[in-house]
This record gives structure tokens, C-alpha cells and sequence, in this order.
């Protein structure tokens, strides 16, 4: 196609004429219409790469408090391990327990839910 022969694009094959006026101002709003639409495409890309951007962020620190949480449940479960053997080990020890006792320490559903208590760190 040669230059300057596209049928829809008179602004520049053409020269505003005073007859020619409507024709001219419709010309000049495309025109701004076109450069405004441009710089709101650029803009709405401009936040869809900020998005993202926050996006990969956020799922990295994700990624490392699920790392550092996982690591805490392995250390706690080490504990409580621990801790059972402990408690096992000591039982056979401890004269002054009966089964009434230990009722009245652990309730009458043992196991049934989790007590929680502040236990000072063991050595490993």
C-alpha cells in the first residue's frame, strides 16, 4: 500500500479547509482520543506488572513462613516425643500416682484433646 492512500486516515493526505471544518475538528479528536486511550493502556500494564510484582512477593514470603512454621512443628513433635518418654520413664517412679490421680491431672478424657502448657526446652 502506498503512502498515504489509506481512505481513513485524511489528516494527512488532506489539508483543513474552512469548508472542511467538521471534518477537521473530528480528525483532532481522534487523534487525542487515540493518545489518550495510549497512555491509559500504558498506564493499566504499568499496574498489572506492579501486581504481579507484589504478587511474587507476597508468595515468597509465604513460602518462607511455611518453611519456618513447618520447621517448628518438627521441633515441637521432637518435644512432645521427648517429653512422653520422659513422662513414660518417670511413671514407674512416681509411687504417689494411682489411677484416681492421674484422672485429676489429666481428666477424665486423656488424650481426647491436647492441654496446653509451657514446658521449658529440653537438651537434645
Amino acid at each position: 500500500m502506498a503512502q498515504g492512500s489509506d481512505n481513513n486516515d485524511t489528516s494527512y493526505t488532506k489539508s483543513p479547509s474552512p469548508g472542511n471544518k467538521q471534518g477537521s475538528t473530528d480528525d483532532v479528536r481522534k487523534v487525542m482520543r487515540r493518545e489518550k486511550n495510549r497512555i491509559a493502556a500504558q498506564k493499566s500494564r504499568m499496574r498489572q506488572t506492579q501486581k504481579a510484582d507484589t504478587l511474587h512477593l507476597e508468595s515468597e514470603n509465604l513460602e518462607k513462613e511455611n518453611a519456618a512454621l513447618r520447621k517448628e512443628v518438627k521441633r515441637l513433635t521432637e518435644e512432645a516425643k521427648y517429653l512422653s518418654t520422659v513422662l513414660s520413664n518417670h511413671e514407674p517412679l512416681c509411687t504417689g500416682l494411682s489411677g484416681a490421680s492421674t484422672e485429676l491431672l489429666f481428666g477424665a478424657h486423656h488424650g481426647a484433646f491436647h492441654q496446653h502448657i509451657s514446658v521449658p526446652h529440653y537438651p537434645l
